[in-house]
């Protein structure tokens, strides 16, 4: 080998070692390890990268891809044990913790391609309007990419919507993904993972992290794995979505929700100047949001000026970017034990796991015309404007008991 051609060798070495050491001193976000399938259909489990040395032909995109395709791994999380379920947030959401077998019926399959069929139709008719629709997903800011959950050992993006049963589907990716410990061994059963691990943000790699992890090329790696890898995500009928999050977050002692959200609202739409420091108080005072106040904050043009919607009451299309985002799996809450079934079937992972028992929707669509009878038509349909790409894009009918007069 000539003195050249060994220089370009060593120079070629010399910049992928610098590139690996820049990614592990910036990789603080704490994620799985990283491969990319070859397979453009359904997930595979991984098999070892091919690892020849470079050779004298090597090409340097080459060596780099490989690099940025295996990613450091790192160490998961250790958790506490099984958490006790019927605390009060539970109550308010109705869990139901009995076994419930979901029988896969025949019409699931063509209820799927409903399903993605009306989301793609949708999503290329344009005449139908909303803002953000346009845009590409080159264009979504990196902050708005936090829902997206990424398994890289099956081969999943999951984006998680508060309200939807999202946090067994984040235990689910737990467990799949192996990011968190318990006495050292990785979670086998969904339930053992307590809540407050499950919604620990270290404990889930999502797409807004790439950027601190690998820099300019986190977009292409982002479009690497939205094409090879299975994308799914759970919906809800949004005016039922709304109910249940005001029950939980209001209704229930919350100190932050009440700080960061009751205290305006209170302020602003019930004419309270003075109020308790703490939720606690202020529940035994009687001073309460009422779901009109709610309503009346999501209304307001000057919410939003201040800052985008919570993400348990904004819109699923602002969170899960299903015009950007080619969905394989669009799950309902309504259809919650059947989809899940075959969710699992489809990635394959059916043996590996069980979902979840599912909880008996307490805030049913039966009760829409109980919360919203005390709210005035005007602000219904306001509110319906609101969140109608929801409705439309996931198929969900127009309530017209609720908007006419």
């Amino acid at each position: 080998m000539s003195p050249t051609r060994l220089f370009g060798l060593w120079l070629v070495l010399g910049s992928v070692l610098m590139i690996l050491a820049i990614i592990v001193y910036w990789d603080n976000v704490g994620t799985a390890y990283f491969y990319l399938h070859t397979s453009f259909s359904r997930p595979r489990p991984p098999e070892p990268l091919p690892s020849p040395g470079p050779g004298p032909g090597t090409d340097a995109g080459e060596v780099l891809q490989r690099l940025l395709g295996a990613g450091p791994e790192r160490t998961p999380t250790e958790a506490p044990g099984r958490p006790a379920p019927g605390g009060p947030e539970e109550s308010v959401r109705g869990y139901d913790w009995s076994s419930r077998g979901a029988q896969q019926g025949p019409e699931a399959g063509g209820r799927q391609a409903e399903r993605r069929s009306v989301l793609r139709g949708l999503c290329a008719n344009a005449s139908f309007v909303f803002p953000s629709k346009e845009r590409s997903f080159d264009d979504i800011p990196n902050h708005e990419l936090n829902h997206l959950i990424v398994d890289d050992r099956h081969g999943v993006i999951y984006c998680y919507v508060p309200k939807v049963a999202c946090t067994n589907w984040k235990r689910v990716m737990i467990v799949l993904s192996q990011s968190l410990l318990h006495r050292g061994a990785p979670y086998r059963d969904p339930l053992d993972i307590p809540r407050e691990s499950v919604h620990n943000a270290s404990a889930h790699l999502t797409f807004n992290k790439f950027w601190r992890r690998y820099g300019r090329f986190s977009r292409h790696l982002m479009k690497v794995k939205l094409q090879k890898y299975t994308k799914f995500l759970f919906v809800r009928d949004p005016f039922v979505r709304l109910i249940s999050a005001f029950r939980s977050k209001f209704e229930l002692e919350n100190d932050e929700f009440y700080r960061k959200f009751a205290v305006p609202m209170l302020r602003m739409y019930s004419n309270h100047s003075s109020l308790p420091a703490s939720v606690r108080d202020a529940f035994s005072a009687g001073l309460r949001v009422s779901f009109s106040n709610f309503i009346q904050y999501l209304l307001d043009p000057h919410t939003e000026k201040l800052a985008p919607f919570n993400e348990h009451w904004r819109q699923v299309h602002r969170l899960c970017h299903p015009c950007q985002i080619d969905y394989d799996f669009v799950g309902k809450l309504e259809t919650l034990d059947q989809d899940a079934a075959q969710l699992l079937r489809l990635l394959k992972v059916d043996k590996l796991l069980h979902f979840p028992p599912s909880y008996r929707n307490r805030t049913a669509s039966s009760w829409e015309e109980d919360w919203f009878a005390q709210i005035p038509l005007a602000w219904r349909r306001q509110l319906y404007k609101l969140y109608e790409a929801d409705f439309v894009l996931f198929g969900y009918p127009k309530p017209e008991n609720l908007l006419r007069d």
